[in-house]
């Protein structure tokens, strides 16, 4: 568990953008959407709902990877529409399950499709935080060869967040994979260079350095453990934190 650090306010950061990967949303099944999981998560983001302005981005690994289908013969443009559209489902799902919650929320795409969501214009997103809303935007970048991390922290220089929140099945950032070999040593703090120095696997490359040119601090969790975004979003709990050294 981490100590609080000094020299960050966590009570001071308004706006949050959420960036969730697609996988945490399978929960119990193999592929695709667990609905109990969906609710746990939208549950969380409508507690921390209450104190912040929410962003979202989430991926669409859990039932399309661009890259994965490049690697097996898709055409790679083809195969990240496919994974952008992959993004929209996802955006949709936790839009229904965080209305449950009675908490106000728009989809948002890169991607025009209006009978479904609405278009990105960053004047209409932040129009929507102003009303009290949740925001979830969807579709990446709308662009291929961008992952949604990229998209992310894109967004979030948009918006004017404060912080990047990563949610993912790992409760921060590790010298080594914490699931191949027990010697894995945590970070509670680390920079954006030696993220990017070291091959940290917790975002591409353009994702972090994005977020370092913008001095975007991001703190990574498990969006897995109950109640987490809550927890982490006052400073505690198991997190680590990317910021400039």
């Amino acid at each position: 568990m981490n100590k609080l650090l000094p020299h960050l306010n966590f009570k001071s950061w308004k706006r949050i953008m959420l960036k969730l990967s697609g996988e945490v949303l399978v929960g119990k099944k193999k592929y695709g959407l667990d609905p109990d999981k969906l609710s746990t998560i939208a549950l969380d983001i409508s507690k921390v709902y209450k104190h912040k302005e929410i962003c979202i981005v989430v991926g669409g690994g859990n039932i399309f990877r661009g890259v994965s289908g490049a690697a097996k013969g898709i055409d790679r443009v083809t195969a990240d529409g496919m994974g952008m559209l992959a993004t929209v489902i996802n955006a949709l799902a936790l839009q229904n399950a965080i209305e449950k919650n009675n908490v106000s929320t728009r989809v948002l795409s890169a991607i025009p499709m209006q009978t479904i969501c609405e278009p990105f214009i960053k004047r209409r997103a932040i129009r929507h935080l102003e009303k009290g809303r949740v925001i979830i935007l969807a579709a990446g970048t709308g662009n291929p060869y961008f992952s949604t991390d990229t998209a992310a922290t894109l967004r979030a220089a948009e918006m004017n967040c404060d912080v990047i929140f990563k949610g993912t099945s790992v409760d921060g950032v590790y010298d080594s994979d914490p699931n191949k070999s027990n010697k894995s040593k945590k970070y509670s703090k680390v920079s954006y260079k030696k993220v990017l120095s070291d091959n940290l696997k917790v975002m591409d490359s353009s994702a972090i350095t994005l977020a370092r040119d913008n001095n975007i601090p991001m703190v990574v969790f498990s969006i897995l453990e109950n109640k987490s975004f809550y927890t982490v979003s006052k400073g505690k709990g198991s997190y680590t934190l990317i910021s400039e050294e």
